[in-house]
């Protein structure tokens, strides 16, 4: 039982730091199959950039962008951050999602995602007692012309760690 603890300790430690997460993120199933890349992830886990490819598979029917893949581009990227940017102190995860299509996203696609310290600060104030706090994200993606093609508005849960509290 130690081993199973142990191991996993020292794997995520590995893996979490940006550019090898960026590297498994760009070929995580959901990601890969679906033509979506993680192009940037900063050091400090307060900004990301992931583009969606124009390949014949990530078209729908009207030659525009899958909104399934939209969405799943937008998908991990804030828990991810905040995971990175406040430390193993804290849960996070992502808890709601909804997806507001303006126009059709034709070709490449871009989100980009920004952490400010003021964001950090607010969840820092916020969770300092223990409590449960939702923080709101909007994200745009944009076409190649830095159109809004939709706008993802990301819920995520955090609380800190019950031995943190």
């Amino acid at each position: 039982m130690a081993c199973k603890q142990v191991i996993p300790g020292k794997v995520m430690r590995w893996a979490f730091k940006p550019q090898i997460m960026r590297k498994l993120l760009n070929f995580w199933p959901p990601f890969f199959f679906s033509g979506i890349r993680v192009a940037i992830l900063a050091d400090d886990y307060r900004y990301a950039r992931v583009e969606l490819k124009n390949r014949p598979w990530t078209r729908n029917i009207n030659s525009s962008q899958f909104g399934g893949s939209m969405f799943a581009m937008t998908d991990p990227v804030f828990p991810l951050l905040l995971m990175g940017a406040l430390g193993k102190e804290y849960i996070v995860w992502d808890k709601q999602a909804d997806i507001d299509y303006l126009k059709p996203g034709i070709g490449r696609l871009v989100a980009e995602f920004i952490l400010t310290d003021d964001t950090v600060a607010d969840i820092i104030k916020h969770t300092a007692a223990g409590e449960k706090y939702f923080p709101q994200f909007l994200v745009h993606i944009k076409d190649q012309d830095n159109n809004i093609v939709c706008e993802v508005n990301r819920t995520v849960y955090i609380r800190k760690k019950p031995k943190y509290r």
